[in-house]
């Protein structure tokens, strides 16, 4: 997320802004939503109706662009293109609005304090301060607990702030550095994978260009005894079989969030398993509703949540256990 391109991205969006509008490739990698089905939709429903510069190319308002991110928000959660593309913005926040939930919900959903805290210096600009209270949240409650009740948790949180216009795109950015600051001095400071430990291969797909969720996975794997290697964001699919021979990777884990169609992200992973040796196993994990769905392919585990890592590496041993 933090690459020269993206933020060269946000630079040229920015630009666009100040001019009257977002390009339709900024608006592409801001919302998730692919250039051709922005074509579609002004077609279709008469909505987002970008400008047109000198040169007859599309330039979205940002108003229209910040309406594409709920509609996008709201097309994750099950929602049709037809219920939601041509809404009114007021519509749409009034659908993003979760039931009203029992007593016992409110507190079992209740955050950590350190998430409140964090957000607060993250829109104060206090960069030490958010700095010191994400290290001091590990101190206290150790590295698995501090990923899955703050870290995790405020993630989503600052996802929230930034999709709804509260955060700007280089406050988002001061956190994903921040986090993924942490996160490693924890992982460089733990051994280096424990005899009979599985080697575990970490990557996202291209369009995939989110790392926290998998630094935190590589983080909960290296604490369970994997000998983890990241990728990094973006691997070509394509690539993956070779890595994972040269590196004689047991699991290929792979991270996805909202930004990839369901139908992308199933047929991404049909084509992985195809591609790889049975022996190797494949695990994902994120936000992406295709991970949840029923079609997910055989032979790919689709972890539930952070939280689950754990249970699956036990399975990972009884099962080399077994073989011995």
């Amino acid at each position: 997320m933090a690459d020269s391109t993206v933020y060269a991205d946000d630079r040229a969006a920015y630009a666009g802004a100040q001019a009257g509008g977002i390009g339709i490739a900024a608006v592409e990698r801001d919302t998730g939503i692919n250039k051709e089905t922005l074509r579609v939709w002004e077609r279709r429903y008469g909505f987002p109706l970008p400008r047109r510069d000198a040169a007859g190319e599309r330039l979205y308002p940002p108003d229209q662009v910040q309406r594409l991110r709920l509609v996008k928000r709201l097309l994750d959660a099950g929602h049709r293109p037809g219920r939601v593309v041509a809404a009114p913005p007021q519509e749409l926040a009034a659908l993003l609005q979760p039931a009203a939930a029992s007593p016992s919900q409110q507190r079992a959903a209740a955050e950590a304090p350190e998430v409140g805290a964090c957000a607060a210096l993250l829109q104060g600009h206090d960069i030490d301060g958010l700095r010191r209270m994400l290290s001091q949240a590990m101190l206290r409650r150790g590295l698995a607990a501090s990923i899955t009740e703050v870290f995790a948790p405020l993630t989503a949180r600052v996802g929230e702030l930034w999709m709804n216009g509260t955060l700007q795109v280089f406050e988002e950015h001061i956190f994903s550095e921040s986090l993924q600051l942490v996160l490693r001095q924890a992982i460089y400071a733990l051994p280096v994978g424990v005899p009979g430990g599985p080697r575990v291969l970490l990557t996202t797909l291209p369009g995939e260009s989110h790392a926290l969720g998998l630094l935190m996975a590589e983080a909960l794997l290296s604490l369970e005894g994997a000998a983890c290697l990241s990728l990094g964001v973006q691997t070509p699919l394509a690539q993956l079989p070779a890595a994972a021979a040269v590196h004689r990777a047991d699991v290929v884990a792979l991270s996805f969030s909202g930004f990839l169609s369901s139908r992308a992200v199933l047929e991404s992973l049909a084509a992985l398993r195809e591609l790889l040796p049975q022996g190797v196993e494949i695990w994902t994990g994120g936000s992406s509703r295709a991970l949840r769905q029923a079609g997910c392919p055989e032979g790919v585990k689709c972890l539930d949540g952070l939280a689950a890592i754990a249970p699956e590496m036990a399975r990972w041993r009884e099962l080399l256990e077994s073989h011995v």
